[in-house]
Formats: C-alpha cells, sequence, structure tokens
C-alpha cells in the first residue's frame, strides 16, 4: 500500500483488505513523506495486526520508489496492490489467486472493477492502463520506475510493459475492486489541463527536477533542461544587491527569475497553493530561489523582512498575493499582473483584483494598453503611486543562443511556409484553406494542443491536405534553430471592435501572447491582422519595433509574404531587436523600479491594512 496524504482514505482501503475471504496475507504500507503525523494515526487502529506492516519515509520519492520499498521488503510469491484510496471486495484476494494457480504461465491476473462513483468494467479500462488496485503478479526481480528515470501516469510504461514480455496477463471477469474516483488522484494532478507538472509538484513537495510525461501531455525532462543552472555555484550577493520576495506564480519561461540572481540579487519563493498546468509554482527545478514555507508564511516572511515583494502574475495568483499584501503591511509590495482581469470578474476575485492595484506600493503592468485600461478602473492608478510597464512571462537570454536554419522556402520546395506555436487562434479552418490557395504553408506545433483541437486540424486538412503540418512542442533550448526554417510566424489573429475606445477593449487587445518571444528569438516577422483604427498592443509593439506583418486579407498577406526583399529586411529587423523580448534585457530598469518602490513605500497616503 503507497500512500501519500491520504489518511481520511486510509482506514477504509484496510478495512476492506481486513475484510477478505482469503486471510493469508502480508501487508506493508509505505508512507511515502506524508506531512505531518495524520496518516501515522490513521494507522495505529490497525497496527495490532501482526501482518500489517509499516514504513515512513522521510520525503516524498515517488510512486515507483513506494512500491519498490514495498518489493524489497516482500515475503509472499504473489503480490497484490491496495493504494489507499482504493477499495478491495471481499473476494478480490481470493479470485485473482485461483485466476494465477489455475494458468502457471501467466504473470499477472487483473479484476473488473467499480469507477467513477457507479460505473463498472469488467476488465480494463478502455483508454487507461491497467490499475494498480485490480491487479496481482508473481515476485520477481523486476522492479517500477522510480522517479529520477520517469514520473508518468502511464503504470504500462513504469511497470506493467516490462512484466508483460515475462508472460500472460489474465483477466478474472469479475468485478471485485473499486477505483476510486476524487480530484487529489494521482493521475489527475498530472494530467493537462487541470493538472501538470505544477499541480503535480506543488501536491508531492517536489524539490528537484522532473522527468515528466503523462498520457496527455508533452514530455518534459528538467533534468537535461536545468542542469546547468542548478550545478553552478550560486552568485554572491551584491553589496546593494536586494533581497526579493517572489510571490504567486511564476506561469511561462519561470527561470527568467534567475537573471536577477545573476546580479547578485537574493532571491525566495512563496506561492500560491492549487496551480494550473502553466502556473510554475516552487520548488523551482532550477535552483537558487529559496523557499519559503507555505504551512506558516505570515512567520516566514516575518523572519524574513525582504526588501521588497514582488507578487505576480496570472489571475489564479490574486487570492493569495492579496492576502499576503494585507498581511505585511510594513514590506514594500509590487504587484505585477498579466493575464486575467476579465477571468477576475466573471470567477468573482475583482475586489481583490482592485484593491491589489489601490493599495500595492507599486504596479507593473504587461503593456501600456494594460496599464491604460486600468487607469479607467482606478482613475489616476498609473500617476498615483510608481508604475512600470514589463510583459510578465519574458524568457531569459540565454534561450535565444544559436544559428538561424536555413528556410524551408529557399532551402526545400520554394513555396511559403509559415509557423503558430501553438493554439491556432483566429485561423479557421477556412482560413487554412485560403491559406494554401495562396502557396502558403501553415505549420502546426504543440502535440498535446493537437488533441485539443482534433476537428480543426480535420477540417482544416479536409481543406488543404498538402498545407497543413502539424510538429511536436519544442524546447527553448531548440526555439532558434527550430523555427527560423519559416519565413513568418503567426501572433493571435482577431479583428479588433473596440474603434479606438479603450473600455471596449478585451482581453486580445490588451494582451502580449507568449508565443511573441518565441517568434523573436528565431527572427521571424509577427503575422496579424491591421487592426488600424484600434487600440491593439501586438500592433502598437510591432509598428513601434518594426516586426510586423499586417494584412487586411488572406491575398493581401499573399502578396507581402512573396515580396522576397520586404521580408528578407523585415527578418532582419526582427533579429536585432530580439533582446527586447528577453527579460534580462530589462531588468537594470526592474531593479531600479524595485529602488523607487522601496524608497516611497511607507510614506503618507499610502495604508495598507493588515489582517
Amino acid at each position: 500500500m503507497p500512500t501519500y496524504g491520504q489518511s481520511h482514505f486510509l482506514p477504509r482501503a484496510l478495512d476492506s483488505l481486513l475484510a477478505q475471504s482469503f486471510t493469508a496475507w502480508e501487508a506493508i504500507v509505505i508512507d511515502d513523506g506524508s506531512p505531518g503525523n495524520d496518516t501515522a494515526r490513521a494507522l495505529a487502529p490497525f497496527l495490532p495486526d501482526a501482518r500489517v506492516r509499516y514504513q515512513r519515509l522521510p520525503h516524498n520519492t515517488g510512486l515507483g520508489n513506494a512500491l519498490n520499498v514495498a518489493l524489497d521488503q516482500a515475503r509472499a510469491p504473489l503480490i497484490a496492490c491496495l493504494p489507499s484510496d482504493d477499495v478491495f471486495y471481499r473476494d478480490h484476494l481470493a479470485s485473482l489467486r485461483a485466476a494465477l494457480d489455475n494458468d502457471p504461465a501467466a504473470v499477472l491476473a487483473f479484476s473488473g472493477m467499480r469507477h467513477h462513483y457507479n460505473r463498472e468494467t469488467d476488465g480494463q479500462l478502455a483508454g487507461v492502463a491497467l490499475q494498480l488496485v485490480q491487479c496481482m503478479h508473481r515476485r520477481s526481480a523486476l522492479r517500477w520506475s522510480a522517479r529520477g528515470e520517469l514520473e508518468s501516469d502511464d503504470l504500462e510504461r513504469l511497470f506493467w510493459g516490462r512484466l508483460r514480455a515475462r508472460g500472460a496477463f489474465i483477466a478474472t471477469g469479475q468485478v471485485s475492486c473499486e477505483w476510486t474516483s476524487h480530484p487529489a488522484q494521482r493521475h489527475k494532478l498530472m494530467q493537462e489541463p487541470v493538472g501538470g507538472i505544477n499541480p503535480f509538484r506543488q501536491h508531492y513537495r517536489v524539490s528537484e527536477p522532473l522527468r515528466f510525461h503523462t498520457t496527455t501531455g508533452n514530455a518534459i525532462d528538467e533534468v537535461a533542461q536545468y542542469r546547468a543552472m542548478r550545478e553552478r555555484a550560486p552568485t554572491p550577493a551584491a553589496k546593494d544587491g536586494l533581497n526579493i520576495l517572489l510571490a504567486g506564480e511564476l506561469a511561462y519561461n519561470a527561470d527568467r527569475v534567475l537573471a536577477l540572481e545573476e546580479r547578485g540579487h537574493t532571491l525566495h519563493g512563496l506561492w500560491m497553493r492549487e496551480p494550473y498546468w502553466y502556473n510554475t509554482v516552487g520548488p523551482l527545478p532550477f535552483g537558487h530561489v529559496r523557499e519559503l514555507p507555505f504551512d506558516d508564511w505570515r512567520k516566514a516572511v516575518g523572519a524574513l523582512r525582504p526588501d521588497v515583494i514582488h507578487a505576480q502574475l496570472n489571475w489564479q495568483a490574486v487570492p493569495f498575493c492579496h492576502a499576503l499584501m494585507l498581511a505585511t503591511p510594513g514590506v514594500p509590495f509590487v504587484w505585477h499582473f498579466k493575464e486575467g482581469p476579465f477571468i477576475c470578474l466573471e470567477k468573482g476575485t475583482w475586489p481583490q483584483l482592485v484593491e491589489l492595484f489601490g493599495q500595492a506600493d507599486g504596479c507593473i503592468f504587461s503593456s501600456p494598453e494594460m496599464r491604460d485600461w486600468f487607469d479607467t478602473v482606478l482613475p489616476g492608478l498609473s500617476t498615483s503611486k510608481p508604475c512600470h510597464v514589463l510583459d510578465g512571462d519574458l524568457p531569459r537570454a540565454g534561450w535565444f543562443g544559436g544559428e538561424r536554419t536555413p528556410r524551408l522556402s529557399t532551402a526545400g520546395d520554394g513555396e511559403i511556409h509559415t509557423v503558430v506555436p501553438g493554439r491556432p487562434i483566429g485561423l479557421h479552418p477556412h482560413t487554412v484553406g485560403e491559406l494554401a490557395a495562396q502557396g502558403i504553408h501553415l505549420h502546426f506545433y504543440g502535440d498535446f494542443t493537437h488533441g485539443q483541437w482534433r476537428q480543426w486540424i480535420e477540417d482544416a486538412r479536409r481543406l488543404a491536405p498538402r498545407h497543413l503540418h502539424l510538429h511536436a512542442n519544442v524546447e527553448q533550448s531548440r526555439w532558434v534553430e527550430e523555427f527560423s526554417r519559416y519565413d513568418a510566424g503567426w501572433l493571435h489573429a482577431f479583428a479588433s471592435t473596440n474603434e479606438g475606445e479603450l473600455r471596449r477593449a478585451n482581453w486580445d487587445d490588451l494582451n502580449y501572447p507568449a508565443r511573441m518571444a518565441t517568434l523573436a528569438a528565431a527572427g521571424l516577422p509577427m503575422i496579424q491582422r491591421s487592426n488600424e483604427g484600434a487600440i491593439v498592443a501586438t500592433q502598437a509593439l510591432s509598428q513601434r519595433l518594426g516586426t510586423g506583418v499586417f494584412y487586411e486579407s488572406i491575398a493581401h498577406l499573399g502578396a507581402l509574404l512573396r515580396d522576397q526583399a520586404g521580408m528578407d529586411a523585415l527578418r532582419e529587423r526582427v533579429w536585432s531587436q530580439r533582446a527586447h523580448f528577453t527579460f534580462d534585457a530589462h531588468v537594470p530598469e526592474l531593479v531600479a523600479f524595485f529602488r523607487r518602490v522601496i524608497g516611497q513605500a511607507g510614506k503618507p497616503g499610502r495604508p495598507r491594512r493588515a489582517l
């Protein structure tokens, strides 16, 4: 029985074991570093039974290792698993044992199970691997993949596949156990979009980088990606270095904060609970940020006394950052917001968002347009206190190295090739057909995203069978190499309806999409609808930097992209502007802003209520 933080489930599971018609079993309970003593207390009534043994690991090591620790202690020739949130029915062990006794060539027997409250299957549930609770296998020297090798919800990859090579898997055909459905199931914590690497890391308090690949998401190898960052020595503190508390979540490109540490500033982290898959929270896999304990964060922040709190970034972080601001009236507090004012309205956190802007000692807006929009929410906001503009999730400059790859249009088929790294927002299937008619290819990146856009892909392929291409996700280290093959890249394609009136602006108008930096890294001109007369952040930035391709129609876009001399000059212009899209380039101004906030914090007119 592997268990972690499931004390409220554990008695039910063990009671189902004690009720088995087959009684010649031993139970090895491995507590994989659960926080607190709740697991030990829940288990205590069962320990007088000599068949039950208990071992607590000092910290969480992952499902594979917990199972391996138990396997190393097992004495019986047959192995069954009872996760602490699942249930055996009375004849479960007896029926599995009988199946193996009747087929000496079989290495594993599996039952049917009840699942998702009241549904049943008489064997393996379609679309998922065999579950631990439904299986019994013969003991062998084989072991599960541990965390250092792979974390996955795919039990076939972790163990069953290797065992299957040893012999047959046989079914009892009887529903004799329950795979209990609840929000904190391991596979739900792992699978995007509700789960993902960040919810998984926070729930299990994982401090090391992960090799992580679920059945619904992209493979992530933080071990390789961040090895050089973790292994280097910390930067010595600068004489005037700031003690900065990063709070909330860091979204995409979280390793950007190392640019602050590399300039001699000391970084600490305090993170929101229950992140989404893209809300990066600690412990951070690249190191050099000291984590504060969340369980008693008020005391920890009081003991730290940071020079400044840099609270960020998207709508999910608003409630925690608001609570942090009110609890730290004596500490300079900077609120840095990017995505979600309209979502805050829908979710009911608008009051906290308005108070964050109103009471923070300094505010950072993701775009000038966002700053001006918030001046309509709190008139005079941007002139009443120190304010700054900085896109919230720019990547670090280290990912912008490498040489450009020859373009497909010049080294390949001679046709125009464009790329969309992420969701093809605004590119309808009929638009892809229009692009094909102009001889323009569309390369769509993101294998997880493909699964969310299956119908779109089918419809687009019917209209443009030769011109739509699908590619897997690309890590930051390969941005330049991979995306420089293309002639230009797509930002979100939309027609603004604000007619130049700021109060009519929506999120598309105010946002800098994360893909801007990805395209800039490779020197790609950024394709977007011409929205002259409207207030659109990406349009204003691209016009100022000279990095955009603005089209009125797809036929007009075709003509622009076929202007070889014009596009060559535009690509060189984007290449020369790449530094603007790195976090490192903005750090001096950001630190100067922090110092200005620190200098003005606590002056009359800036009261903050304490909790």
